[in-house]
């Protein structure tokens, strides 16, 4: 078997919710396509969820298809990819170009600097843009695309040419995209976003970058009779109930990436498994660290250290002598494929649907009540508070057995990121408590549903910025400024709604010492 699993001394009493597993027959059943298997409610969801387990009819017709298309860009000079898509659409394919060490830009934000920077008129010549996004109607996704066709039309560039797009049949984008001529290529309608991996989503922008699919695939393959069978042997089924054995207490995964596997597949299991299980007051929330991260080294009493990697840790340390409690290793295809089945069978064992996200509408419904007016209030936070007090604010808020979320809605690849990332160590560390990362929107894409519909144990520091410079969305009345101010105060209304804390941090521009002071308090 191409995928390894291994449990350490910390794990105990998984045994039981893993026999309920194999006697349930919960893994052939989930290939089987049984949609039973989390309850009545979930039934009609999960009935038209499960397409994933059979990923290889569909890329089998689909990798001809791309390798074609990537040839023929290749021969006109057409040699940077770029991707706009939100939480599973990004993701996934993030993981696959850096595995397979091939160059893919992604667009995951509606910041105007991320925006403007992959719109580069000197680049679009060798541009092409795949614009992935299921329902057709995501609303940054849209944006993308309106800004990219604006640009090669004013570089003389006819963007039905260059812009390619991955979305479900009969979405609205499928429509419009045919009528004006753009390339193609529909998705499963029957797998959802965090399981698409293996489908158009992961494979069409991975395949044009030049990652190769027949190899993730096929390493997938490998495996899939394994994670099918009823077997207390069953890598899925082991990790699915070590995991569960800790509920609730220990809800918080700590996922961190062995040497030389930095493929970034902790942010992919951060959106899969969180949005997937935070939901009816229960969830599981993955946090990708680095190996060196405090929740590593002294881990908080909830949380569960994972480590990913090609290899498994040396057999001869135990999880606490290594640094984890759970370790998975392989190809990357047969590890998607683990913890994507992994998943369903944690959902059975949680008594949730895996497949809904009840809460993610909540904040798009705000943001775009909000949308009207954001442009006029900025991000409509308060004025910057006295570092001292906000570390004070930090402390009182942080809950005992919970966890704190940055929501960072700044450029994700500009002047605060560094800052950031070493505010979320120094909050960890001050706090005891384990702390996430997100840069908005594109973790209400992510772990955005467990924030409001997970267990109420969180607490949010937002981080705002305000933009020097704002850029029009094309063919709209509002900006790309206007859009992030409104998705800030959205999802800020729907967390404070249901209860939970959120401290506010705007940064006001070139310079901005309050980050820094922040840093200096605690």
């Amino acid at each position: 078997m191409s995928v390894q699993l291994s449990i350490g001394s910390d794990i105990a009493d998984f045994e039981e919710p893993l026999r309920r597993l194999v006697s349930d027959r919960v893994a052939s059943r989930i290939f089987g396509r049984d949609a039973s298997l989390w309850g009545r409610a979930a039934e009609p969801e999960a009935a038209i969820r499960l397409g994933w387990t059979d990923f290889m009819r569909t890329a089998e017709q689909l990798i001809p298809r791309i390798e074609a298309l990537r040839a023929e860009f290749l021969a006109q000079g057409v040699d940077r990819f770029v991707l706009c898509g939100m939480g599973g659409s990004s993701l996934a394919p993030a993981v696959i170009t850096r595995w397979a060490g091939v160059e893919l830009t992604m667009i995951d934000s509606t910041h105007p600097d991320a925006v403007r920077r992959v719109l580069d008129a000197q680049e679009l010549p060798r541009t092409a843009v795949v614009v992935s996004s299921k329902s057709g109607s995501t609303i940054e996704t849209r944006s993308h695309l309106a800004a990219f066709s604006h640009a090669f039309r004013a570089v003389g560039i006819d963007p039905a040419e260059r812009i390619v797009i991955v979305t479900d049949p009969g979405s609205p984008l499928d429509g419009e995209s045919r009528a004006a001529n753009r390339r193609v290529f529909n998705a499963d309608p029957h797998v959802g976003g965090r399981f698409s991996a293996l489908t158009a989503f992961g494979l069409v922008p991975s395949g044009l970058a030049g990652a190769d699919l027949h190899a993730l695939v096929s390493d997938a393959q490998n495996v899939r009779e394994a994670l099918a069978s009823d077997s207390p042997e069953n890598p899925a089924a082991r990790l699915a109930a070590a995991i569960a054995a800790g509920l609730p207490e220990r809800f918080v995964l700590a996922v961190s990436e062995a040497a030389g596997s930095e493929w970034g597949f902790g942010a992919w299991i951060e959106q899969l498994v969180a949005e997937s299980t935070g939901k009816d007051g229960r969830g599981v929330l993955p946090i990708a660290l680095p190996a060196t991260a405090a929740e590593i080294a002294a881990p908080p009493a909830n949380t569960v250290r994972v480590r990913a990697g090609a290899v498994l840790p040396d057999p001869d340390h135990t999880g606490s002598e290594a640094g984890w409690d759970l370790a998975t290793a392989g190809a990357l295809g047969s590890q998607i494929l683990l913890w994507e089945v992994a998943t369903a069978a944690l959902g059975r064992l949680m008594g949730i649907d895996p497949f809904n996200q009840p809460d993610v509408e909540a904040a798009k419904v705000a943001a775009r009540a909000a949308l009207g007016t954001a442009a006029a209030r900025g991000s409509d936070a308060p004025e910057a508070p006295d570092a001292d007090r906000l570390a004070a604010e930090l402390r009182a808020i942080a809950p005992a057995g919970g966890y704190l979320a940055i929501q960072a809605y700044v450029d994700p690849a500009g002047r605060y990121a560094a800052a950031l990332r070493e505010l979320r160590q120094r909050l960890a560390t001050e706090l005891g408590v384990p702390v996430a990362l997100g840069f908005g929107p594109s973790y209400l894409h992510s772990v955005g549903q467990l924030h409001k519909g997970g267990p109420a144990l969180g607490a949010f520091l937002q981080v705002t910025e305000v933009v020097d410079r704002d850029l029009m969305i094309p063919g709209a009345e509002s900006s790309f400024g206007a859009l992030i101010a409104a998705q800030v105060r959205g999802d800020r209304e729907v967390l404070e709604e249901r209860g939970r804390p959120v401290l506010v941090l705007p940064l006001s521009g070139s310079g901005d010492p309050s980050l820094g002071e922040l840093l200096a308090a605690l």
